[in-house]
């Protein structure tokens, strides 16, 4: 069942999870649905309907191999064995999510045309503050002795979240669409208390940070401020690491700017932003969200859906049979993107701030391939290309 326009957002508060529970029924998350869902034209709902039927007929063996995936895995080692080993591969699986849910959001930014709007302001801040999380998660994995991978933990679209979390959910790559904004956006962001029951039970991904700090304090690990990277990312400054108190403030960050905090949805970390999942929710269902005698609702000003461009759901395996023109603008904006992951991983091997700014320039570059693929019809009327975001490996010498 869905929420209604007059039911509250959120209740009763308790404390919010940093991406979204593991524990979820297949379907759109609970706490999205409603009137606004039918003003999605028909053709959105079709092409996201297509998208998800081929990624689940693609996903289900890999599904069944996978089992619970690495959170669940890292989740069952008893709380008294999990020591820097443990630390370090927690670790790097939050690279590998946080990392996950940039290209959708940029996909969903560069599409919106007047990039002055609201919707593409609000939207440009969280993809700010995912790179702000991905930073942080990198600095700890270099503080305990690790090494970020970030290329290699970099995801294929259209499929699952890594490690093994929010079963049920398939991430793919589209121009804004309302569906999208349920189906993807809010469904990455959702907190715990919004979402039905599972069928199959495992960790939520609040748990799992959780755990990474209890394990933190109880190994206390020497923690390196060599490797650490210090840079302005959009509005935040990430800085090293050097104390358990800077460890702990930093995962509560990644926590709370994600779906709020335990005490209103308009809470953020340092600021009176609404969390992730809360302004996708405003996107969503087209007005802001306000503290009603009933709770917190949807019923405050308009916030108006943009103009878009309307970029198709990438398909699984991708765009297929294109012209030399599209396949041209596809393996740019690979290259590029790939030249991006690659100065990340740079940056965290000793590059420094100076590489990691590099990267952060030439991400900035994918937008203009992208926008050119987002305005190049598919044949047949299904709407544009978009960008794939694939990551191409350097060939061996």
């Amino acid at each position: 069942m869905g929420e209604e326009p007059g039911e509250p957002a959120v209740a009763p508060f308790k404390r919010r999870r940093f991406l979204a529970s593991a524990a979820v029924a297949a379907g759109a998350p609970t706490a999205v649905a409603g009137p606004a869902q039918a003003a999605a034209s028909q053709t959105d709902v079709a092409a996201a309907d297509v998208a998800a039927a081929e990624v689940a007929a693609a996903q289900a063996p890999a599904q069944a191999a996978a089992g619970l995936g690495s959170v669940a895995r890292l989740m069952a080692v008893p709380e008294d064995s999990r020591g820097v080993a443990w630390l370090r591969s927690a670790l790097q699986v939050a690279v590998g999510l946080e990392l996950a849910t940039i290209p959708p959001y940029l996909c969903g930014w560069w599409s919106v045309k007047d990039q002055r709007s609201e919707v593409a302001r609000m939207i440009r801040r969280i993809v700010g503050d995912e790179m702000y999380h991905l930073g942080i998660v990198c600095n700890l994995l270099v503080a305990v002795g690790g090494r970020p991978q970030i290329k290699a933990a970099a995801p294929v679209y259209p499929g699952p979240l890594p490690g093994g979390v929010r079963a049920g959910v398939t991430v793919y790559l589209s121009g804004l669409t309302r569906p999208f904004v349920r189906d993807v956006m809010m469904a990455i962001e959702a907190p715990e208390v919004s979402l039905a029951r599972s069928v199959q039970p495992s960790p939520t991904v609040g748990e799992f940070y959780e755990g990474m700090i209890g394990a933190f304090r109880a190994v206390r690990p020497n923690l390196a401020t060599r490797g650490q990277v210090t840079q302005h990312i959009d509005t935040d400054e990430l800085r090293p690491v050097r104390t358990l108190d800077d460890v702990e403030h930093a995962i509560e960050i990644i926590r709370e700017q994600g779906e709020g905090t335990e005490s209103s949805p308009t809470d953020s970390f340092s600021d009176d932003r609404p969390a992730h999942y809360y302004a996708f929710g405003e996107i969503y269902h087209g007005r802001e969200l306000r503290e009603t005698d009933d709770g917190w609702r949807y019923v405050g000003p308009p916030v108006p859906f943009p103009d878009v461009r309307p970029m198709a759901p990438v398909p699984v395996g991708g765009w297929r049979n294109t012209s030399a023109h599209v396949g041209g603008l596809l393996f740019r904006f690979d290259a590029m993107y790939s030249t991006v992951l690659d100065s990340l991983d740079a940056a965290w091997a000793g590059g420094g701030h100076r590489t990691l700014g590099a990267g952060i320039r030439t991400m900035r570059g994918l937008e203009k391939p992208a926008v050119e693929l987002m305005e190049t019809p598919v044949p047949g009327g299904r709407g544009t290309y978009g960008p794939q975001f694939r990551a191409l490996r350097r060939p061996r010498r």
